[in-house]
């Protein structure tokens, strides 16, 4: 073992005496900088590369060309007029001027153009919720100003646009069609459907064709719990990129006291006899139609103020049953045949006031009473939801309402149950695979909107 040692040791001598004679001047800056870090001087460190003062030294010349002055077209361009945009939604109380200062334009010559021409006037004066878009050069003068709006029903928008030229201003209506995109949402009652619909960012049309939807199994006005739940997909109709309006429910799903009730709208692939698309209408997911012979309200969803029961007369003074249902609605509210029937009456009647009869089949028959206007007349044919009447306060009425009976064998009975009771009629087998597809596809949409929740009811 001593002689293996004495071996390495000979061999490492060997090495740092080579080392020594190719590198003398380099060991001994390694050998000085340790002795001073050991005697308390700074550190330092010695570079065991080749001595810079041995290497070669080389230098190189190259030309710099100077940098050439901008050139006029560039100069123009660095100085262009900034255009800016803006776009805001036009109020019922907007002038020319007020909408012209809240979108940052200062430009008498176009505020001028704008209330005098007839077109640019009947498009933005007095006109609620149209989307206005501007565009303005650098010192607040108007350069293009556009307004989008869309009907009630229809497949296009219209689109007004004011222009400056070399002349002034000229402005021209365009259309062009909407384009329809699925949205989701999701929601829980805590006093009631607006409310709830409220909170989930959804318009007031929404929460009105849920309450439509499911108004032949839920009494939107007498049983909603709090905690109950929905989930919905809808159309958003928008133009050049704006939401214009929305449109159709397409799929929902709503949960009441434990009950999961959904629905599907479904338009049959095809035409009819007369060369028409099939008409679409809503569906259990399961196929069976949600079109029922009778609908659960003579107007459109809203507070009910008196129901089927007991109550105090407000001209009579007295306690006495209340035989039908009275449907709080401002005065001029279309008010709708519950279902396919024959005028019986229309007319003036004691304390009914204007009042319309209708008659239906198996002896059943539906009153429309203080009415502000009558709209049919007796001998008419009239179907579901067509409207015969605007609601008023004629008659024994203290307020705008409607009152609405429904009478099987002259006997009232409350008109809630006889919607619940009305039959209903399922897809035709011929359709039935599309609409299988169709309500698998739709279930995929609820679980989606549903997941927008923390949790979901099962």
């Amino acid at each position: 073992m001593i002689h293996s040692v004495l071996i390495r040791g000979q061999s490492l001598l060997a090495t740092s005496a080579n080392t020594l004679a190719k590198y003398p001047k380099h060991l001994t800056a390694v050998v000085t900088a340790t002795l001073l870090a050991g005697g308390g001087g700074a550190w330092a460190l010695a570079s065991l590369g080749p001595d810079v003062s041995e290497l070669p030294v080389q230098m190189v010349l190259e030309a710099v060309q100077p940098q050439q002055p901008l050139a006029e077209s560039e100069t123009d361009q660095s100085t262009a007029v900034l255009n800016l945009y803006r776009s805001d939604i036009t109020r019922s109380t907007d002038t020319t001027d007020t909408l012209l200062k809240r979108m940052g334009v200062n430009d008498p010559q176009a505020a001028q153009f704008l209330r005098t021409q007839p077109l640019a006037r009947q498009a933005l004066l007095s006109r609620s919720g149209r989307h206005v878009t501007i565009e303005t050069l650098d010192n607040h003068q108007l350069s293009k100003l556009s307004v989008r709006w869309s009907p009630d029903d229809g497949p296009e928008f219209n689109r007004m646009v004011v222009q400056r030229d070399a002349q002034g201003f000229t402005a021209h209506l365009e259309s062009a069609p909407l384009v329809a995109t699925a949205r989701l949402a999701s929601g829980t009652i805590q006093s009631s459907l607006f409310a709830a619909t409220d909170d989930a960012g959804l318009h007031d049309s929404v929460a009105t064709q849920l309450a439509e939807l499911f108004s032949g199994d839920i009494d939107f006005r007498r049983s909603l719990r709090k905690g109950d739940r929905f989930n919905v997909v809808y159309e958003v109709l928008e133009g050049d990129g704006e939401r214009l309006r929305t449109g159709r429910v397409l799929s929902a799903e709503f949960v009441n006291a434990g009950k999961v009730f959904q629905a599907m709208w479904f338009q049959p692939p095809g035409t009819n006899s007369a060369g028409q698309a099939n008409a679409g209408a809503y569906y259990t997911l399961d196929g069976q139609s949600l079109r029922r012979a009778f609908l659960s309200a003579p107007v459109a969803f809203s507070r009910v103020s008196s129901g089927f029961s007991e109550r105090f007369h407000p001209i009579l003074k007295q306690w006495s049953k209340h035989l039908g249902t009275d449907f709080a609605a401002p005065t001029g509210t279309p008010a709708r045949t519950v279902g396919d029937g024959v005028v019986a009456f229309s007319g003036v009647q004691n304390g009914y006031g204007n009042v319309v009869f209708v008659q239906h089949r198996n002896n059943t028959e539906t009153v429309y009473a203080h009415l502000s206007r009558l709209m049919v007349k007796r001998g008419d044919n009239v179907t579901q939801g067509q409207t015969i009447g605007l609601v008023g306060s004629t008659g024994w009425a203290t307020g705008p309402h409607l009152h609405f009976e429904v009478r099987v064998n002259g006997v009232q009975h409350d008109p809630m149950k006889m919607a619940q009771k009305s039959e209903t009629v399922p897809v035709s087998a011929a359709v039935l695979p599309v609409f299988k597809q169709a309500a698998s596809e739709a279930r995929v949409g609820l679980h989606a909107a549903a997941s927008l929740q923390p949790t979901r009811f099962e």
